[in-house]
């Protein structure tokens, strides 16, 4: 994508080299110096009970919990890019996922969250919420429209991940926010995978959107933080009110170390897709490999409805391999024998990386039936052509 994420007024990559950023007023200093603290001093006692009034969100600094120049700058970077009213920066994308949830959510509500949702989503699902008094129903991601007969008179919230954690399936956002929005439910997104470079929710009705920014915004895997992008005033009050209250906080070196990473990541990005869709095609044409989830290729079974919502893809997909005699043993050799893949979790760094994970005990609408062993991989900024030949090598090495 080179021009404007709206198609108008200047390109993603110029937008991302110069918003959120005052020289001026930094004695000429190209980045923002990081501001770490936690008290605010005022001049006076009119000053000082004024700052118990404002916003926030847009007003004076207060207290460093509620904020710094840090953490605005990258809450102003990220709902431009968005589209939004305004974001909320937290400390993880955990953080993220939660606090829209319990911004939204109250005793006796009721949620729909996808079954393809990220692992932790999952599980506060099943012990945070039901503590709280909220009943949590799983649905097929590729529900669509038909998501209507599972609301309820106290449904409140729809969550999405799109492409799904792992399993990869391309939810229908345009048709689940229009239901929701006749039902007056609120509609929040998990658009990791994609980044607002390639997908943006909010133009699709989305409500919430969620990003963990220790992913690709921040490109280094040195940091934790996330993101919540807020559709209208109502929401990002909502969110931020929320956040403050649950003693949640951005530090600022993390927010800067973020802002920088982020001034790359068009070009970043571009060189993860292209990687990643050269190492699938390969994995593709092996025989070892029962199929390939990623949406950009045309065997993906949503790879229509990708080409109609997304500008373009990222450096994660999954695959299943065939069942082997040897079972564990030889996935066992297969992923020790890689060179530069290396077996952690996260993704969105400069390094590759692969997980094995077995969803069958986890999700129910549908339930998985792939026999073989599920991967994920994310592919980095090496040479792709050294990682094709380091999957063949390891293929090879696992039949030895």
């Amino acid at each position: 994508m080179s021009g404007s994420t709206d198609g108008t007024g200047p390109g993603i990559g110029t937008r991302l080299a110069h918003t959120a950023r005052d020289p001026r007023a930094q004695h000429g200093f190209v980045n923002t110096p990081i501001h770490r603290g936690s008290t605010v001093l005022f001049p006076t006692l009119d000053a000082l009970e004024a700052a118990m009034r404002v916003d926030t969100r847009t007003g004076p600094f207060v207290y460093g919990l509620m904020g710094n120049p840090n953490s605005r700058e990258l809450e102003a970077m990220l709902a431009g890019l968005d589209g939004g009213a305004g974001a909320v920066v937290v400390e993880s994308g955990l953080a993220a996922v939660s606090v829209p949830l319990l911004a939204t959510l109250s005793a006796g509500d009721h949620l729909l969250m996808t079954d393809s949702c990220y692992g932790p989503t999952r599980w506060l699902c099943k012990s945070v919420l039901p503590r709280m008094g909220v009943e949590t129903d799983f649905y097929d991601p590729r529900i669509g429209a038909g998501i209507e007969p599972l609301i309820r008179g106290n449904t409140r919230a729809i969550f999405m991940e799109s492409p799904g954690s792992l399993t990869f399936e391309i939810q229908d956002v345009p048709a689940i926010a229009r239901v929701a929005r006749a039902r007056a439910v609120t509609t929040i997104i998990d658009n990791t995978w994609a980044t607002p470079l390639r997908f943006r929710p909010i133009e699709h009705g989305v409500d919430l959107v969620v990003h963990a920014l220790t992913k690709y915004q921040s490109g280094n895997s040195d940091i934790l933080l996330g993101a919540i992008v807020a559709r209208d005033e109502d929401h990002w009050k909502r969110v931020k009110q929320c956040a403050e209250v649950h003693g949640h906080y951005a530090h600022p070196d993390d927010c800067s170390t973020c802002l920088r990473g982020m001034r790359s990541l068009e070009v970043r990005l571009a060189r993860h897709e292209q990687s990643a869709l050269a190492v699938a095609r390969f994995l593709e044409s092996r025989a070892e490999v029962a199929r390939v989830l990623h949406p950009a290729l045309p065997s993906h079974p949503d790879h229509a409805l990708w080409r109609r919502d997304f500008t373009g893809a990222s450096g994660l997909f999954g695959c299943v391999l065939r069942p082997h005699p040897r079972g564990r043993a030889h996935l066992k050799a297969f992923l020790e024998s890689l060179r530069y893949f290396g077996m952690g979790f996260s993704w969105g760094g400069f390094e590759s990386l692969v997980v094995a994970s077995d969803v069958r005990s986890s999700r129910q609408s549908p339930p998985w039936t792939e026999e073989g062993p599920l991967l994920r991989f994310q592919i980095g900024l090496e040479d792709p052509r050294d990682l094709i030949t380091d999957l063949a090598a390891a293929f090879a090495a696992a039949e030895g």
